[in-house]
Formats: structure tokens, C-alpha cells, sequence
């Protein structure tokens, strides 16, 4: 085909009769071709977001009270924590496990679910509760978010068990059997790759002090900040059944006004 001339005064030639529409095709078959690419790399880069840097978790318990609420939900960072010696820690922006760190890690028995609690004792450390002061080597521990109810828990007040085998009713039957292992002088010691954990809400929280150690390959890592906040009780988590989880999730629609806590939302948590 002779091209079209665009010189002012030109003569041009006859109109060609109308495009094949085997062009079109190529342009439809094109876009869609690259919105599938498009949707494919979207899916990619979020499971790869959600593998290995951030996870949304939501509060179930009352545990982490008042740093974390019931009906909190946060977005965990699970791409902070490094110390296992890969070489790769040192091109990355890894940090250790510190003590203070709020932590989301699997459950060491059961179902392996997802905890929160924070880290208090170290590998290394020599842990000992007296009259609800923790201790760390001897020496007491500053805790400004700790705090205690009306409600007596033994554990709370005074920890290790001075007699682990007199105590064994209120622990798990697997940190029955280990604890006596950890007990030097009166104080508990951490052994290494291991952390002790425990709820700012000290009276009612099942933590370290119940069930032991938090391995450091069962950390996934550190919530960042609290992306949504809604009214809620243990009662609403209490059923994971599908039936459940879709009448939680209609219920809170038809609230989500009501039940927000807006002074909440994109709080960080420390």
C-alpha cells in the first residue's frame, strides 16, 4: 500500500476499503494478555508480601491489655527480625529479638496457632518473679505497661515455682515435665534460641509462665501499628467454624460505624 501523502494540496488516493479485523483481534487478544499478566504479578507480589514481609492478624484475647485490645487488628512485620547467622543478615535490615518486643509467634503445642506477647526474658537471662516484680539477673525490670488485676494468680506474684511437682495442676503438662530442667537458685534460666514471654496483662494472660519457651524459629515477627479497631469480646473469636466467621464478618458490616474505634486506627504499638 502506497503511503498517504501530507503535504498541503496533495492529491490523495481512493479511501482503502475498511481495516481487516484480524488487527482488532491482536489488539483485544494484546489486553487481555497483559491484564492476566498484570493480575498475575499482583497475585505473586502478594504472596510474597504476605509470605515473607507483612501478615494482618486480629487480637482475640485480652491478654496484651491496654497495649492491644480485643478487636484490634495489626499488621505484622515479619521481614525485622534476623540472628539466625545466614549471611544474607548482614545486605538486610534484620535486627535481634530485643527484650520489650511485642511478638506474634505459633503456639509451641496444639494446633501451632498464632500468640501475642511480649518478650521479657532472653536466652541467657536468669528470670525470677517476687511480690509482681520481674527480675533479670537480680536486678528488677522497669515494665510501665505491665499491669495487674484484683484477681490472685500465684504466677503473677512469685515465679518459678519454688516446688515445680506441687504446681503441676496450673501448667501444661509438657512444661510440667521440663521446668524443673531451667531451675537454678531460685531463678529461672533461659536456654539458648529460646525467649520467655508474657501478657502486659499479667493476671489474665496464658504465657511463658504456663506453657514455657517461645523457640525463635516459631516468631514471625513484630506488629507495626494497629490498622483497624473494632468493639468487640472473646465470645465473638470463640467459633472458627465458616458459619461462624461469615456471621462475624456480616455482623461487623452492618456495625462498622457504630463498633470502630477511630482513636484506634494507625496507632503503633509498643
Amino acid at each position: 500500500m502506497e503511503s498517504i501523502e501530507t503535504e498541503a494540496g496533495a492529491n490523495l488516493p481512493e479511501p482503502s476499503a475498511p481495516a481487516k479485523p484480524v488487527a482488532t483481534h491482536r489488539v483485544v487478544t494484546g489486553s487481555l494478555a497483559e491484564v492476566f499478566e498484570s493480575l498475575l504479578v499482583t497475585i505473586l507480589l502478594a504472596l510474597f508480601a504476605t509470605t515473607f514481609v507483612l501478615q494482618a492478624f486480629k487480637i482475640p484475647s485480652g491478654s496484651m491489655e491496654p497495649t492491644l485490645l480485643v478487636g484490634d487488628h495489626v499488621l505484622v512485620n515479619k521481614f525485622l527480625f534476623g540472628g539466625r547467622g545466614a549471611w544474607y543478615e548482614k545486605l538486610l535490615p534484620y535486627r535481634p529479638v530485643r527484650r520489650g518486643d511485642i511478638i506474634v509467634f505459633r503456639f509451641p503445642y496444639d494446633d501451632h496457632v498464632h500468640y501475642v506477647k511480649r518478650v521479657i526474658g532472653l536466652p541467657g537471662d536468669r528470670l525470677r518473679i517476687v511480690d509482681q516484680v520481674v527480675y533479670i539477673d537480680g536486678k528488677p525490670l522497669s515494665e510501665p505497661y505491665a499491669i495487674h488485676s484484683e484477681a490472685y494468680d500465684p504466677f503473677g506474684d512469685s515465679f518459678p515455682p519454688a516446688d515445680p511437682a506441687a504446681a503441676q495442676d496450673r501448667l501444661r503438662p509438657e512444661w510440667a515435665a521440663q521446668i524443673g530442667n531451667y531451675i537454678q537458685g531460685g531463678s529461672l534460666v533461659i536456654p539458648p534460641d529460646h525467649y520467655f514471654v508474657m501478657g502486659d496483662n499479667r493476671d489474665d494472660s496464658s504465657d511463658s509462665r504456663y506453657w514455657g519457651f517461645v523457640d525463635r524459629d516459631a516468631i514471625m515477627g513484630r506488629p507495626m501499628f494497629i490498622y483497624w479497631s473494632v468493639r468487640a469480646t472473646p465470645d465473638d473469636y470463640t467459633d472458627r467454624s465458616l458459619a461462624g466467621t461469615i456471621f462475624g464478618i456480616e455482623d461487623t458490616i452492618a456495625h462498622i460505624r457504630s463498633r470502630t474505634r477511630w482513636h484506634r486506627m494507625l496507632r503503633e504499638v509498643h
